[in-house]
């Protein structure tokens, strides 16, 4: 509930107005609720009073560190629910309340309306709202003070014609609701925040690459100046953010060999997650990958191709790490006084040591860390990739996320957080963008349709914003390791359309690379963790070009570029799911149809209507495909379709409806 409270100027009166169940709002306004610039946000309440007096209604907001309030009034939904709505178009934070008010003159003005048609006497009424009218006269200054001394004066002593003219103006009300009764105001007792962000927080499409495989041989090791070369092969593709991992030297004590064994030999480039050696830490760049004027040109050059350099951060350390050996402190102590490494039994990763964010000196720890990520900021990074945060504190996070968003608000952060929901939930609220998804494990349609229709669903979209990933160096799904190329192409459409963010681990992903450690694994055989792998990024099996199709598609199509609007349709086919959006104002509308079994052809009827149809219409509208080129005329709201998983998995379907031009012939929109 939001307890209400009078504004300034309170008289000693009754408040009379209740507010309550205010939307959005994040956990009752204690989180903010998630916009990017340009949106609208849709506020509603429940606002009454006793009686039956009529109420006026307005939405407050501004943006943070403004001092004035915005105003904009509130429209009567029905059943005492009220809407309001304000548009975001700086990057940062805002505040919005409401407040309402018992409006006498509304009041009166419906009350003498239905007086006339009743044919009642309204002489005394009229000298009643005069007196309303001049009332608000006497707050009011300037043109607007003597506009309402004119109507008060037409409605007390004017002929009988100009008195109603004047109780009934538009223009009266209008400055009525400006000037209601002092102390009769009661607003919402909270201020509710909302975090904007720009466009690429809801809207982006990454692609990660292990720098050190670039070299396209397995008998070199990668460079900064080998991925740039692979930049225009990236941009190609319709890739905008280019995430790399970890970029820094690499411990050798415990350093892993290829598939995790234990016991590296002296050519084992180790994994990169195992943060620091005598080259340098956290702020360091692996020697081998180049210099950090190297990375800054790197950062330049994808600058020039419209992508963005995304950065990990891994909070944890190799036992080489100069932290280990300059603050013993950070790290937990076994009782034989060695330091703790990482678990997550059975696995063991000797080579790396996490933080103990339990020391006496977290304060001290949290601080340098901070530096971390501000260090990077200053060589030019906006975007970081958080690894495993979910393992540490909730605090942390907090504290570090509003520190950046304070001095650098476009910065994004994308939680890796593979936990419990509530936990995943928990880092989102606390300020991280985006966050992956349980996506990769969703395969039949009732788990998609039932996980994507929690995302969709306030709160969570209010504070959740997904981005989904069919693979990843630690995730090769049963689906991808058994379903073949259609399987590759089935889980990069349904990314790609079911979230307006989504990425891939390439070149693994584009070369469907399905080969797993051993049988029941999600691990990769030959992982790239592990050891740098020689990709051909020529292979005339790659789905480089479908990719690229699909990415170019979402770049055109405002309606892939959100999330809120998704809707499943009913198909009598379990194997096909059907799901469409639209944008805001309808005009682009998408239908999407896929074949989620990779082995086998599926067809069924779909039920469908696009918006502004009616379930009774006969109107054709076309269904153009745009994975494929084909076009199709559907009629009514229950039509027929066949995918070959073999061919192609999928429909992207735009929606065309048709129009009647003046020279009386068909065409679509």
């Amino acid at each position: 509930m939001c307890y209400s409270k009078t504004m300034k100027n309170d008289n000693d009166c009754i408040k009379r107005v209740s507010i309550e169940n205010v939307t959005p709002s994040v956990d009752d306004g204690k989180f903010p609720v998630k916009r990017v610039t340009g949106d609208r946000v849709i506020v509603e309440s429940n606002i009454f009073a006793d009686a039956h007096d009529a109420l006026s209604c307005d939405l407050l907001y501004r943006k943070k560190g403004a001092f004035d309030w915005e105003r904009s009034p509130m429209e009567y939904l029905g059943n005492d629910r009220w809407q309001g709505l304000f548009t975001v178009d700086q990057i940062g934070m805002y505040v919005f309340t409401v407040c309402g008010w018992v409006d006498g003159f509304k009041t009166w003005q419906r009350d003498l309306l239905r007086r006339i048609e009743a044919g009642q006497e309204i002489s005394v009424e009229l000298r009643i709202g005069a007196a309303l009218v001049s009332n608000a006269a006497g707050a009011a200054e300037g043109p607007d003070r003597k506009l309402l001394l004119e109507y008060a004066g037409k409605m007390e002593n004017g002929a009988r014609s100009g008195q109603l003219a004047a109780a009934r103006s538009t223009e009266l009300e209008l400055i009525m609701r400006r000037f209601p009764p002092p102390g009769s105001v009661v607003t919402c007792r909270k201020n509710f925040p909302v975090t904007v962000d720009r466009k690429k927080a809801r809207f982006s499409t990454w692609y990660e690459v292990f720098p050190r495989s670039c070299s396209g041989t397995e008998d070199r090791h990668g460079t900064f100046k080998d991925l740039e070369a692979l930049l225009p092969y990236i941009a190609g593709m319709g890739f905008d953010v280019l995430y790399l991992p970890p970029v820094h030297p690499i411990g050798r004590t415990h350093r892993k060999g290829p598939d995790n064994t234990p016991g590296a030999g002296p050519e084992d480039p180790g994994s990169p997650w195992a943060i620091g050696g005598s080259e340098g830490g956290h702020k360091s760049i692996h020697p081998q990958l180049g210099t950090l004027s190297d990375f800054s040109r790197l950062i330049d050059r994808a600058a020039a191709y419209d992508i963005e350099i995304a950065l990990d951060i891994a909070f944890q350390c190799s036992p080489d790490h100069p932290y280990v050996s300059e603050h013993p402190e950070w790290f937990r102590r076994r009782p034989d006084g060695s330091i703790q490494y990482a678990e997550n039994p059975p696995k063991k990763y000797q080579d790396i040591y996490p933080f103990d964010f339990e020391t006496p000196h977290w304060r001290k720890l949290a601080r340098e860390l901070r530096s971390v990520v501000f260090f990077w900021i200053d060589q030019g990074v906006r975007i970081f990739r958080v690894d495993n945060p979910h393992t540490k504190p909730f605090r942390f996070w907090e504290d570090l996320i509003a520190g950046v968003k304070e001095k650098y608000p476009e910065v994004i952060f994308l939680s890796e957080a593979f936990t419990r929901p509530a936990v995943m939930y928990r880092l989102a609220k606390l300020g991280f963008t985006q966050s992956y998804t349980y996506f990769a494990w969703r395969n039949t349609g009732r788990e998609l349709k039932d996980y994507f229709t929690e995302l969709k669903r306030p709160p969570v979209c209010d504070f959740f914003t997904p981005n989904l990933w069919p693979n990843t160096p630690d995730i090769l799904t049963e689906y991808l390791q058994t379903g073949g190329r259609p399987a590759f192409i089935v889980r990069l459409v349904l990314a790609a359309t079911l979230g307006a963010s989504y990425g891939i681990y390439g070149p693994a992903f584009e070369l469907c690379e399905d080969r797993a450690k051993e049988i029941g694994s999600e691990e990769y055989l030959n992982s790239e963790k592990y050891q740098i792998r020689g990709w051909n990024l020529e292979d005339p099996r790659s789905l480089k070009d479908i990719i690229a199709r699909v990415n170019r598609i979402r770049k055109e199509t405002p309606a892939l570029q959100e999330n809120r609007s998704l809707r499943f349709h009913e198909v009598d086919n379990d194997r096909l799911l059907c799901f469409s959006k639209n944008s805001d104002d309808g005009s682009d509308v998408v239908m999407v149809v896929v074949n989620l079994d990779p082995h086998h052809t599926h067809g069924g009827w779909v039920d469908f209507f696009p918006p502004g149809f009616s379930g009774k219409t006969e109107r054709p509208f076309q269904m153009h495909d745009l994975l494929g080129g084909s076009r199709f005329l559907w009629t009514g709201g229950r039509n027929y379709v066949e995918l070959n998983p073999s061919v192609v998995p999928a429909h992207i379907f735009r929606v065309r409806r048709r129009i009647r031009t003046e020279r009386d012939f068909d065409y679509y929109m």
